[in-house]
């Protein structure tokens, strides 16, 4: 089983790739590789998307690249298991609106728009450790209890316009997206590799689901 991390030059993968060797190995789930190849991207069967920096900056790089068409063949006609991080999960959004109104991937019924916090002790980023809870029950859960917690880097949340499609949430100044999914597809708003035993977790159940 081959897992790719795409490379689309939007953010450092090598953190992300660190973390999910270890899993793979400990656990015979395969190999790894970062790749930009179409060919890889068409035949491996998971993919990640990561994703650092302003969602149309990583939407237009995305684009560019020539990974773009073999991620949605692999995706939506091949239906093999995606999972988005950071940027990479608003990307699923239908639009952003981050500094210009932006359309997504179209694969979440959902928004990106910035946080509005009405609690001045609050700050934006929201940046640091939070305990996420969950409101479906989802393969990518297994083990995954509310309250553990994940860490978060992001100014701008998915806002999911269809409740199913949120698994889970945490509360700074009110509701924010943590995890969506969706058929073949599932994204997280907080970086796993950066999320000590609980995101350990999170890679593994991504690398054992079968949806």
């Amino acid at each position: 089983m081959l897992t790719a991390l795409i490379d689309y030059e939007s953010g450092n993968l090598h953190s992300a790739l660190k973390a999910f060797e270890k899993i793979s190995s400990e656990n015979s789930l395969g190999s790894v590789t970062i790749t930009n190849d179409p060919e890889i991207i068409s035949n491996a069967d998971r993919l990640v998307l990561p994703g650092d920096g302003a969602f149309p900056a990583c939407k237009a790089a995305l684009e560019k690249s020539e990974v773009f068409e073999a991620l949605k063949h692999a995706v939506l006609a091949k239906r093999r298991p995606f999972l988005g991080i950071c940027v990479g999960m608003q990307l699923m959004a239908k639009k952003g609106f981050e500094f210009e109104p932006t359309n997504g991937l179209n694969w979440i019924n959902g928004q990106v728009e910035r946080i509005q916090l009405d609690d001045p002790s609050l700050k934006i980023p929201h940046m640091g450790w939070n305990e996420i809870a969950i409101d479906y029950d989802h393969a990518i859960l297994k083990d995954i209890k509310n309250g553990d917690h994940f860490y978060f880097v992001h100014s701008y949340q998915m806002r999911v316009f269809s409740h199913e499609e949120r698994l889970a949430h945490v509360d700074y100044g009110g509701d924010i997206t943590a995890i969506v999914a969706k058929d073949n597809m599932v994204g997280l708003q907080f970086h796993p590799e950066k999320s000590s035993q609980s995101g350990m977790k999170l890679i593994k159940n991504f690398l054992e689901w079968a949806p």
